[in-house]
This record gives structure tokens, C-alpha cells and sequence, in this order.
């Protein structure tokens, strides 16, 4: 199996990020944390908002700077706005699509050169949502979409250069949708994945040896609603 390297993590202060964080150190990984919030830990981090592309690309490059290398990119971050297309401020609503899409090809394109060297693994983190559309997500599912896209195109680019894997979670139990809401929170029935659940899998996917990928995985509660 591959050893994990320097992992770096966007969104990796909470939810599956921080999840796949804790996966990847108890593996011997050396992960290291993008995020607009420090982590709680000390685990090493750059803060970063990923709907800002120099930033992004200036993150990067201290990562690289201190650390050396990139073995592995995890995309992890996501945020969302919940609300039919009008009642959704534009802001608002571009904001989850710089976050989720073009900060996920931000942080790929600056981290690219460092994992062709390495041979590395990339898995972007989509959702359910990025096969099933559903009313009053039009902003995340635009994105997730997006993602979907976005990753089987690259795949298809970087092949037999970097391992590219497509995660598509079902929803989890994280912070997620605490800020949302009531009607879109999920409700006292819903069957979520615990978040290291899902790092398992993603954990699973970067240690396959170079030639051999997971290119798509749908992991998701058994009664998951959005699958299939």
C-alpha cells in the first residue's frame, strides 16, 4: 500500500475534513490543514479562504515551503445556501460556488506540479447532490455538479500521472447543517454516516499504489434519501 506523505486537507478544522485529518495521522500520514479556521489542534495549517484564488495559490506554496512535498490533496470544504434561486442573495449564492468549485480546482491547479512529482493521489469530495438535484439547492448542486464534472475530466487528464478519486458522500453527521434553517435541517429520522466513516474510505482510496485507483465512490447511509 502507499504510504500517506504529506496529506493537505482543505476544510480539514471540521467535519469530514477533520475526520480525514485524524485518518490519515493514525495511518502515519502527515496531514496538513487549508481552512478558514484554525483546527483546535496542532495539527500544521495555512488559514485560507478558498473562494480567494491567489490566496489559494499563495497557501499552497507555503505548504510547500515548509514541508517539501504534496503526496496527497483531499478536497474536503463545502459550504451551502439553501433557498429557492430568488430568495438566495446572489452573493450568497456564488459564494458556494467559488468554495466548492472553483475553490476545489483552485487548490488543485496550485498543488498539481508537486503531485505529479509524487506520483500522488487527489480525491474530490462532491455529494449525492452532485447526481440528484433536488428543489431549493440550486447553489449546491450547481457546485456539486461541478465537482462531478470537474473530477472525472481530470481523472481522464492526469491518467497515469496522479490518482484522481471521486467521493461522493451521502449526508454526515457534522456541523454541516447546524447554521441552516429548521426546514432544511435534516430531520429526527434521518440516517447520516458518521464523518470517519466516510474518512475510512477516502483514507482507503490514497493508499492505493500508483497504476491502481478508486476513481469513484459513493459512500452513503444504507437508507440514504438522495440515493439512488
Amino acid at each position: 500500500m502507499r504510504p500517506l506523505g504529506n496529506t493537505l486537507i482543505t476544510g480539514g478544522a471540521s467535519g469530514l475534513g477533520a475526520a480525514t485529518a485524524e485518518a490519515v495521522a493514525a495511518e502515519g500520514g502527515h496531514p496538513i490543514i487549508l481552512d478558514k479556521q484554525h483546527p483546535g489542534n496542532d495539527m500544521p495549517f495555512e488559514q485560507v479562504d478558498l473562494a480567494d484564488r491567489e490566496a489559494v495559490e499563495r497557501a499552497v506554496q507555503q505548504v510547500v515551503v515548509q514541508h517539501g512535498r504534496i503526496d496527497a490533496l483531499v478536497n474536503a470544504a463545502g459550504t451551502d445556501a439553501c433557498g429557492t434561486l430568488t430568495d438566495v442573495s446572489a452573493d450568497d449564492w456564488e459564494k458556494v460556488i467559488q468554495v466548492n468549485l472553483l475553490g476545489t480546482a483552485a487548490v488543485t491547479r496550485a498543488a498539481l506540479p508537486h503531485l505529479r512529482s509524487s506520483e500522488g493521489t487527489v480525491v474530490n469530495c462532491a455529494s449525492t447532490l452532485g447526481l440528484r438535484a433536488l428543489s431549493d439547492a440550486t447553489a449546491y448542486c450547481a457546485s456539486k455538479f461541478g465537482v462531478v464534472g470537474f473530477t472525472r475530466a481530470l481523472a481522464a487528464e492526469l491518467a497515469g500521472q496522479v490518482g484522481v478519486t471521486l467521493l461522493v458522500p451521502g449526508g454526515m453527521s457534522t456541523a454541516f447543517f447546524d447554521d441552516r434553517p429548521e426546514q432544511y435541517k435534516p430531520g429526527p429520522d434521518a440516517k447520516l454516516n458518521a464523518p470517519e466513516d466516510v474518512a475510512r474510505t477516502v483514507v482507503f482510496a490514497l493508499r492505493q499504489p500508483p497504476g491502481c485507483e478508486v476513481r469513484e465512490m459513493v459512500v452513503c447511509s444504507s437508507q440514504e434519501t438522495s440515493w439512488p
